[in-house]
């Protein structure tokens, strides 16, 4: 009964079954340790005030609580057993030197969540914690007690205004004259190395560099009284240990009093501080604000990457499947065409430096930009040979998918073609690649779910920890391919492995790590409706 029931097959379905369910079960626990541990670091806690026997003052959140055998901790005797511990965020980096700690409950006389309690999120030295005193226009007191609060909240709008004039103003306009600026000296340098920079030539270079230099006055002289604007009001705010201290308001990025908070306040609180996270550029050293650039840097890389893949592979299949005789020296082609499927990313990161960025690109430099030497212009890793990179490293994956798609497609319809007075090429462009492109698309898919999650050879190619501008600007020819740029992949890497504040870093790892799947995702969908669609289109002539 047994002999049979194994000959029947049936306890290899369940063992499949099986596998398979422990796998997804697998997935989704880990998307859940992701999404639980990265989208709460967004929620606005509660800031407690703890009062401690040694009659000092801890304000902070918690951030874990866990439970320790007191033998474990030194300084505490074995004797009391058990002993809950918890890791507050005490910010204040500037004053404490670590923005963590742990403390015992052992240690803890009373807590209480003060309505007043203030945190601050600073464009620098992580979030402050404390009380607000008053608020100050220069060296003028403004408003303190109750009335500070409102006070503060008006003010702070007004200095974010001013702080996003001044970034449009820095970024956009003044960025916008400096590459201006760079281009004529450029354009003057390759004309002395052409021996053509006669008088009359100068002469108008000269005057557009006295136009751009007008312009270049007059934005600082708008940028100076912006910055005396901003630089206007102070609070005054005591921390922990009775402390008052100032801060300038053009240090704050955000304001709130958690313990007042309704849950209506702190949801809205959560989507913007989701949005801010998102839609920003990073700050201190990754581990604050946003990862926009990121964001937009691993979508544009992978779109560039099918851009170029799909073509090559395509042609590639299409020759191997319909022109090429077969024989053994295909066989073997194929055979190579699957083994590089196998080789090691970072291998191909070591060709994309050697051949792409030293070889291809220094000889581009050498014929093409001479009047930038010795200053790197593609000869320098950047968003086009790390496209191109990913584009081979996931080559085989597109040329193996469609020649499985071609191989699909009857030989009826290819012969029913050619009575009817079609070429051979003719045919293939109107009949075969039409019926194949799902296959097609189901390689690209491959190609971009694995090419969104690579980092080894992306860090040899392209990317960097921070990219000063987007490659995408509105300055001529508006994509700029030589440019470095931020990936997702790296930046989870950088700020799990390379971060000063491992504490601070850790739900940004996990956020990030989110949001790459999510953007996979997105990716995917698209590429899977677009097959779905094709495949609809074709299906009756498949049949």
């Amino acid at each position: 009964m047994i002999k049979a029931w194994f000959k029947s097959g049936t306890p290899w379905i369940w063992l499949n079954a099986g596998a398979i369910s422990i796998a997804l079960v697998a997935v989704f626990g880990l998307l859940a340790l992701i999404v639980i541990r990265g989208m709460s670091h967004f929620w606005p806690a509660e800031a407690i005030q703890f009062e401690m026997l040694n009659a000092s003052t801890v304000i902070a959140e918690v951030v874990e609580t866990e439970t320790v055998v007191a033998g474990s901790v030194p300084g505490i005797d074995i004797s009391h057993g058990e002993v809950i511990r918890y890791l507050v965020k005490t910010g204040n980096r500037d004053l404490l030197g670590s923005d963590f700690r742990w403390i015992y409950d052992r240690d803890i006389k009373a807590s209480k969540a003060p309505p007043e309690l203030m945190v601050l999120e600073r464009v620098e030295w992580g979030n402050f914690y404390g009380f607000l005193q008053a608020v100050y226009e220069g060296e003028n007191k403004v408003a303190e007690g109750e009335a500070a609060w409102p006070e503060l909240q008006s003010r702070l709008q007004r200095t974010l205004d001013l702080r996003d004039k001044i970034t449009d103003i820095e970024r956009d306009d003044i960025g916008s004259i400096n590459y201006d600026l760079e281009r004529l000296r450029l354009k003057e340098r390759r004309l002395q190395i052409d021996g053509e920079d006669s008088e009359p030539v100068l002469q108008k270079i000269n005057a557009q560099r006295k136009e751009l230099d007008v312009e270049y006055k007059a934005l600082q002289q708008t940028l100076s009284e912006l910055y005396q604007q901003i630089n206007r009001d102070s609070i005054r705010a005591t921390v922990m240990d009775g402390q008052e201290i100032n801060i300038a308001m053009h240090k704050i990025v955000k304001a709130w009093q958690p313990n007042q908070m309704s849950l209506l306040d702190k949801v809205g609180f959560y989507f913007q501080s989701l949005k801010s996270f998102v839609s920003e550029d990073p700050r201190e050293a990754n581990t604050e604000g946003g990862i926009f650039p990121a964001i937009f840097g691993t979508v544009m890389m992978v779109l560039l990457m099918s851009v170029i893949v799909t073509p090559f592979g395509v042609i590639a299949a299409v020759y191997l499947r319909e022109y090429a005789k077969q024989g053994i020296l295909i066989r073997i082609i194929r055979v190579a065409v699957n083994n590089l499927a196998g080789v090691p990313s970072i291998v191909y990161g070591v060709f994309g430096l050697g051949f792409f960025v030293y070889f291809l690109g220094g000889n581009i430099d050498a014929l093409f930009f001479p009047e930038a030497s010795p200053a790197p212009v593609f000869g320098t890793p950047g968003l086009l040979w790390s496209s191109l990179t990913l584009a081979i490293l996931t080559l085989p994956v597109v040329i193996v998918a469609t020649e499985e798609g071609l191989a699909r497609i009857p030989r009826s319809l290819r012969e029913g073609s050619l009575a009817l007075g079609a070429t051979k090429a003719e045919t293939l462009w109107r009949v075969v690649l039409p019926m194949a492109s799902p296959a097609i698309m189901t390689g690209l898919i491959l190609a971009v779910a694995r090419a969104a999650g690579e980092v080894a050879p992306l860090m040899l190619v392209g990317v960097v920890k921070l990219a000063p501008s987007l490659p995408v600007d509105g300055n001529f020819p508006f994509m700029h391919l030589d440019r470095k740029f931020m990936h997702l992949g790296f930046h989870i890497y950088d700020v799990g492995f390379q971060s000063p504040n491992v504490e601070a870093a850790r739900p940004l790892v996990y956020a990030t790590a989110f949001l790459l799947v999510i953007v996979i995702v997105a990716l995917n969908l698209s590429a899977i409706s677009l097959r779905n669609r094709l495949r609809e289109k074709y299906r009756a002539l498949d049949n």
